[in-house]
């Protein structure tokens, strides 16, 4: 009876302690608790930072929102092209298919961008509409190619892409001196909604890179969605946006010459535009260059570890460059526009001269810096220096100017060339345009326009 009684109890007994104690659970729960505080406070810097300096009582504010979402939103959609078109493809293919994806897109894009400027210039009474039809319309496009990613509506669709991306960079510029507070000099809101822009892109790009292992056309989806939300922030900038209508329409496509035609540009945004001109182009070669360089090289890491180091100094000098101009003070903008050139052409000469994975890396981060740079002083050179009424078609052809010059230069990496003899035709190149830059600079003094 007693062996009963005992054989009872122990079939009584309390069960196995849990395999999760309440020590962690309560320590989980402290730990998600600050972490939802942390980000609370991190989330109320933003909005703070976001709105200084007078920019949420004139609208600025909406405007840094839409540039965050238009470029998160392209750049999904470069991740998204990117692994179809050149990783997922051995190394000749991938230089095929990029040449042709610049060719197909690019062409086309250099003779309706110079339009794109006067048409704005016709609708600039309707600014925050036109910024919205260009994210929607982008919305549209990015759906459509996650459709049809393996048929030839690809390149068209990326090519509207890239036109509508240079659409809306174009209002978003003419935009910013209406919505500029008197605290803030052109060159800090560039720089800030640069900045805003570039932490966005880079947790797009990684976010999309999460979804495109679940399929590519799951990023180009949330990129759709992004360009979504642009459109809202579009329409819900402040009427102050849009310019007055115009007492007199400019023309479409006008030639430099005819009797009723506008200078757009003085001496010094041709100083800038030929300085930055030059270091955009040598970001798009280095860019492609280095893509199949440390693939064909051995630089010493494997060739994504390389590629991974030359990609991120190039992201980490625009960062920097974005950072310093939201301080900078830029009284004399030209100098640094030829500074930057002589720096590139320096730093060209000596990664040819070495040839190495940090000097390549060095290489792309002054490269980076010098252009960002440079991007945001011909933003205010123009601004300051170009007729409200004509500054969309200006803003919109340095654009194209900036943006034909990132291709041409990537279309030169695309050339097999081996490393010394790449990065020392660049160097050469580069030093001839700081040399053009520096002699505009002289005649700009002599007789000066702003």
């Amino acid at each position: 009876m007693d062996t009963m009684i005992d054989d009872s109890t122990q079939g009584s007994s309390p069960t196995a302690p849990p395999t999760v104690p309440v020590k962690r659970l309560r320590g989980a729960r402290r730990f998600g608790r600050k972490a939802v505080k942390a980000c609370r406070r991190g989330w109320e810097r933003v909005i703070k930072a976001r709105n200084a300096d007078g920019a949420g009582q004139t609208g600025m504010h909406r405007l840094i929102d839409l540039h965050a979402a238009s470029v998160a939103g392209d750049a999904a959609i470069a991740v998204a092209l990117a692994g179809t078109i050149f990783f997922n493809v051995p190394v000749g293919e991938a230089r095929l298919q990029v040449g042709l994806y610049l060719l197909i897109t690019m062409a086309p894009f250099a003779l309706l961008a110079p339009a794109v400027g006067p048409i704005l210039d016709r609708f600039r009474h309707g600014r925050r509409y036109a910024l919205a039809t260009t994210m929607l319309a982008r919305a549209f496009l990015a759906w459509l190619i996650a459709s049809q990613l393996h048929s030839w509506i690809l390149y068209p669709a990326a090519f509207g892409v890239l036109v509508l991306s240079r659409a809306y960079g174009v209002a978003r510029s003419a935009a910013v001196p209406r919505l500029l507070p008197e605290r803030l000099t052109l060159v800090e809101a560039n720089a800030r909604g640069s900045l805003a822009g570039m932490i966005a892109g880079a947790i797009a790009g990684g976010a999309a890179v999460l979804l495109a292992h679940f399929g590519v056309e799951w990023a180009l989806r949330g990129a759709a969605v992004v360009f979504v939300v642009g459109m809202i922030s579009a329409l819900r900038l402040p009427p102050r946006a849009d310019s007055q209508r115009p007492e007199a329409l400019p023309r479409m496509l006008q030639f430099p010459g005819h009797k009723t035609s506008v200078r757009l540009f003085s001496t010094e945004i041709w100083t800038a535009l030929v300085a930055t001109s030059a270091l955009r182009a040598l970001y798009g070669f280095l860019t492609l260059y280095f893509a199949f360089r440390t693939r064909e090289d051995n630089l010493g890491p494997p060739a994504a570890v390389a590629l991974g180091a030359v990609v991120g100094a190039l992201g980490l000098g625009s960062l920097v460059a974005t950072v310093v101009g939201t301080r900078l003070k830029l009284r004399h903008p030209l100098r640094l526009h030829v500074a930057a050139a002589l720096a590139a052409t320096l730093a060209c000469a000596g990664a040819a001269a070495t040839y190495s994975l940090p000097a390549a890396i060095g290489l792309a981060f002054i490269t980076a810096l010098s252009s960002g740079l440079c991007k945001l002083g011909v933003d205010a050179v123009i601004a300051q220096g170009a007729d409200e009424g004509y500054r969309a078609s200006a803003f919109g052809r340095s654009e194209t100017l900036l943006q034909l010059a990132w291709v041409f230069g990537g279309a030169v990496g695309l050339i097999p060339l081996a490393g010394h003899w790449g990065l020392s035709l660049a160097a050469i190149c580069v030093g001839a345009a700081a040399v053009a830059a520096l002699r505009l600079w002289t005649v700009a003094q002599r007789t000066p326009e702003l």
